[in-house]
């Protein structure tokens, strides 16, 4: 029996922390169509089950084509059942809503506060939402040792649960005769032994939606389940449209704005960006006060060869005051005056020295 494990779509995310307005919109409707896409993979490889572990919602509201193309996906695949166990983000979020005529579909279960299991083509399938946890959570889950079992969460493995929102405690769910421990919540994948049964994994989130989920492919897991065995193994299935790159480019040293292009286009390259990607590009290291650097330039540069660009300058501004001692010009004079100046740090100082040069220069000082 084929399974896709997976998790935190965050359907409907608004994206614009990261993301300008048009961009976000055309974002959001990728990873609706990536949901859609996934379906249709399960379809192809003869899946029999889809585990939604968590945070398929980004909030507890859904606007009307989600809802409409989520439950597309369920009612024109009756030969799959869909799993789904609500996460932190949706899980205010009304299942009821799904459907203008609140019924839900036959292939399509929930999971409630307390311990519930379902059964799918000989493979038992538990789970319970965290919010409702309390005393005696751990001890309500049993299942059949002569069963294959798949217990889903939403939540996050600690040392010390009871201090963590969404806490796991992973000890308690050893020896309970699981094979396989679903989870949801952390957005990478990963994954490691549980006991001498069983195995735990994060299916990590299916698409990418910021630039704090740069590192490693973003997918879903695909498990086939041996009733004869009763052993579950599974692989991962890199499944994202586009990537998130972070890349950091040390300008040390440049004196135009060309050069900084040039290392920039260099650290791109070197990074493996492709023109799919999101890229966050950001500029480091010690540039010269009189460097002439022009940020706009240098964003424009690279904005038709990647689908998105985000460009931030760390770059810190190096003054050494004294090759200006015995300079008789009015640079010269600016710098001294500046750095006479007791109330000012290092940092602003330099700073007020790079507009200044600018403004003597004629050019725009920010």
């Amino acid at each position: 029996m084929k399974i896709i494990h997976c998790a935190d779509f965050h359907l409907d995310s608004a994206m614009t922390s990261n993301l300008d307005l048009v961009t976000a919109r055309i974002r959001r409707g990728e990873i609706l169509r990536n949901f859609e896409r996934m379906v249709g993979y399960a379809s192809s490889q003869g899946v029999e089950a889809i585990l939604l572990a968590g945070d398929i919602f980004d909030t507890s509201s859904a606007s009307e084509l989600t809802r409409n193309t989520l439950l597309h996906c369920v009612v024109s695949n009756p030969g799959i059942s869909f799993f789904y166990i609500r996460g932190n983000h949706d899980e205010h979020f009304s299942l009821e809503s799904l459907s203008r005529s609140g019924k839900t579909p036959f292939n399509l279960m929930f999971f409630g506060n307390g311990w519930t299991c379902y059964e799918c083509g000989g493979v038992a399938v538990y789970g319970a939402e965290l919010s409702g946890a309390k005393d005696g959570f751990y001890d309500g889950l049993n299942p059949d040792p002569d069963k294959i079992n798949i217990v889903m969460l939403h939540g996050q493995i600690s040392e010390y649960p009871d201090k963590v929102e969404y806490g796991i405690d992973i000890n308690r769910l050893r020896g309970k005769n699981i094979d396989y421990l679903a989870l949801g919540h952390i957005h990478y994948h990963s994954e490691g032994i549980l006991d001498d049964r069983g195995i735990y994994c994060y299916s990590g989130c299916p698409e990418g939606r910021g630039f704090d989920e740069c590192d490693g492919e973003h997918g879903f897991m695909l498990l086939e389940a041996d009733q004869k065995k009763r052993v579950v193994s599974g692989k991962f299935i890199p499944f994202e449209r586009r990537r998130h790159y972070c890349v950091t480019a040390d300008v040390t040293g440049c004196m135009t704005t060309s050069d900084i292009i040039g290392v920039c286009s260099h650290a791109l390259d070197e990074a493996g960006c492709g023109s799919s990607s999101l890229v966050k590009l950001t500029l480091s290291g010690s540039l010269d006060a009189e460097c002439e650097k022009d940020i706009s330039y240098i964003s424009g540069a690279f904005a038709d060869k990647y689908f998105f660009l985000k460009l931030e300058d760390k770059t810190k501004v190096k003054i050494y005051a004294d090759d200006y001692l015995l300079d008789e010009s009015l640079k010269g004079e600016f710098v001294r005056t500046v750095f006479a100046d007791g109330t000012l740090s290092d940092e602003d100082k330099a700073a007020i020295v790079s507009f200044g040069f600018k403004a003597l220069a004629g050019e725009e000082a920010f």
